[in-house]
């Protein structure tokens, strides 16, 4: 039998959505009070592979990741994801027809996926707990992240790869300060 051992941490992301790229600096800002500095800001890419939110935000809608400094616990994501659901409705038109501004999507990265948390169930999804869901967005293999059948389309492109990838580097880089912390205590 294996000996069970605690996880390591883990690198969390963020995705936001919004036809007001003002919104992205507006939030990080919030974001930053909360999580901590971010090592990484992506470029603000069209998100036009789907028309998912159209209805809701309108077109001409822009995405922009985050990644943060400090590594989270895995099980951290729930309380995130209802953070961020919380900042989502503050920044929501109306309360009782909900309009939102922007779109926050937490996740994770390690060495090996992209977790993204959703409130909505699917055969790809593992319920966590409080309505939230986990899902393998992106596994790594063979020197790059590579897309599952249910991916969502925006992340299937080049763009949002290389930009996991160049994440995915940062977190090895603290992944392996974490480990040589461990072996030099030992001794």
């Amino acid at each position: 039998m294996d000996k069970i051992k605690k996880p390591l941490p883990v690198k969390l992301i963020m995705g936001m959505i919004s036809p007001n790229v003002d919104l992205f600096d507006q939030l990080t800002q919030t974001l930053v009070e909360k999580f901590g500095p971010v090592d990484l800001k992506s470029n603000v890419f069209n998100f036009d592979k789907i028309d998912y939110y159209e209805e809701e935000m309108g077109k001409d809608l822009k995405r922009r990741f985050l990644s943060f400094c400090e590594l989270i616990e895995t099980r951290e994501l729930v309380e995130i994801k209802l953070f961020t659901n919380s900042l989502e409705e503050k920044f929501s038109l109306s309360k009782d027809e909900p309009s939102r501004l922007i779109n926050l999507d937490p996740g994770y990265l390690d060495c090996t996926k992209l977790v993204l948390a959703n409130t909505k169930d699917s055969p790809n999804r593992i319920y966590l707990r409080e309505r939230i869901y986990a899902e393998i967005t992106l596994y790594f293999s063979q020197g790059t992240f590579k897309f599952r059948p249910w991916t969502f389309p925006d992340y299937k492109t080049r763009e949002y790869i290389e930009t996991f990838n160049q994440i995915r580097k940062l977190y090895i880089s603290q992944k392996r300060n974490i480990i040589s912390k461990k072996v030099d205590k030992k001794f």
